[in-house]
């Protein structure tokens, strides 16, 4: 039989059938993990740290891995919950369980049970336990390869996500999350020596994005080799590509940035346009006793800033925000729940955020003491290694450009900030969270319930 390379299965310009996917996973174990390990949320990341779009014949193969390897969904799991509920006492031991049987984690548990949003964290010192609780169903792979709920379409929780956001809470006390896509210094001032000689015409994108070079990508906070830096990384690439009018906005009423200073009166004077992704809570509610949280309005914003080169090619932050820019970062905070459901990395986004505020959460009030129980196997990476990827390092400069008499507009940068601490620490004492913690309890030994 012939043999096949990942790599050349994945560079032809073809859709891989089923029958290709299926035989290339059972014959080559190691290509399985090498599929996962360059995509994430529609992007793909390569054994160099280099991030691009992920193309059809990519996100086919990853479809197609994913649905072979998916596990069916238990019955009982694929009822539909407005309140699910995940014990991580006693996650802890079903994982511990699981490794002294020597078997894999099963996809419930890679996938805490199904829940898509974390709405609430209990603290039962009685059972000594913590709970966190959302809505959650069965689960599906969506069309990018990607597993969500089989009906609301949004993506489910990971446990790996929840043992990175755990450890490094207790690890780095009060150090935000973040990662940015920016040009280099050296980039930035090759740029601004031929921006005077730039000339609309047949190659000048090409010449612009070949001046300012590679793009550098930093992550802080996380590991960057893990999914949940993956995660933010692909989803500031995501937004940058709909500013940029790479990418068509797939909800109505999101233009470009492009197309929102396309029709504007007048340009601006050599900027490069910044975004952050950022979280967008309410205050916490909290019953006062330090037994029971409830997240509210947890969502997604996106804010401007406004960049400016020197005569040095170095940036000059602004602390003014102009029409566009602000328009731009406006509308998609508007447009961030319907745009969640269209492409699965924006919710993924969010729930990383949740996690996050859980684990800040956990930390800052010694919720873990409160409750008894040190939750050594989920906090220990000794003990419980989560997955590890190609870290992104670099990505191509892209340049789309709208020129009005002598100005250019040129890329985007910026990046996703969040600061857990920040959200944990904005808590609202209120006796309507207390009766949910009561009506949360479970007399099972199960560690998932609705």
């Amino acid at each position: 039989m012939a043999r096949f390379s990942v790599g050349k299965l994945i560079s032809c310009r073809w859709a891989p059938s089923l029958l290709a996917v299926a035989w290339l996973l059972t014959s080559h174990p190691v290509a399985l993990a090498q599929i996962v390990q360059r995509q994430v949320g529609g992007v793909w990341i390569d054994a160099d740290g280099i991030l691009r779009n992920q193309d059809r014949d990519e996100t086919n193969a990853l479809k197609a891995k994913q649905e072979i390897a998916a596990q069916a969904v238990p019955g009982d799991l694929n009822e539909k919950s407005d309140l699910r509920k995940v014990s991580l006492r006693r996650l802890e031991a079903a994982i511990a369980e699981t490794e002294t049987n020597g078997n894999p984690l099963p996809d419930e548990i890679k996938y805490l049970a199904g829940m898509e949003r974390v709405q609430y964290v209990f603290v039962y010192p009685e059972q000594q336990d913590i709970v966190i609780a959302g809505p959650g169903e069965g689960w599906k792979i969506n069309a990018q390869g990607e597993v969500v709920g089989k009906t609301s379409g949004k993506p489910v929780l990971l446990l790996d996500d929840l043992l990175v956001a755990l450890r490094t809470a207790s690890r780095a006390r009060r150090e935000s999350i973040s990662c940015s896509i920016e040009p280099t210094a050296e980039g930035l001032s090759r740029l601004k020596a031929i921006a005077k000689s730039l000339r609309q015409g047949e190659g000048v994108l090409k010449t612009i994005e070949d001046t300012l070079g590679m793009q550098t990508i930093s992550v802080t906070g996380v590991p960057a080799d893990s999914h949940f830096a993956r995660v933010i990384v692909a989803a500031d690439y995501k937004m940058k590509r709909l500013a940029m009018n790479f990418d068509k906005s797939p909800v109505r009423g999101m233009p470009s940035y492009m197309e929102m200073i396309g029709a504007g009166p007048k340009g601006m004077n050599n900027m490069l346009p910044r975004w952050w992704l950022a979280p967008n809570y309410d205050s916490l509610l909290t019953d006062g006793e330090g037994t029971a949280w409830e997240f509210r309005a947890a969502g997604v914003k996106c804010v401007a800033e406004e960049d400016f080169m020197n005569a040095s090619g170095e940036r000059v932050p602004q602390t003014k925000q102009s029409g566009p820019i602000k328009k731009w970062a406006d509308t998609m905070t508007a447009k961030y729940e319907e745009l969640s459901a269209k492409d699965v990395v924006f919710g993924q986004l969010r729930n990383c955020i949740d996690l996050a505020v859980v684990a800040a959460l956990i930390t800052k009030e010694h919720l873990d003491e409160r409750a008894g129980h040190s939750f050594s196997l989920l906090m220990d990476e000794s003990q419980l290694p989560t997955e590890q990827f190609h870290a992104p390092t670099q990505v191509p400069s892209k340049a789309s450009v709208v020129r009005k008499g002598s100005t250019w507009v040129i890329s985007a940068s910026g990046g996703v900030q969040i600061d857990a601490w920040s959200l944990a620490e904005k808590a609202e004492a209120n006796d309507a969270v207390a009766p949910a913690r009561k009506q949360a309890e479970s007399d099972t030994n199960l560690w998932w319930w609705n």
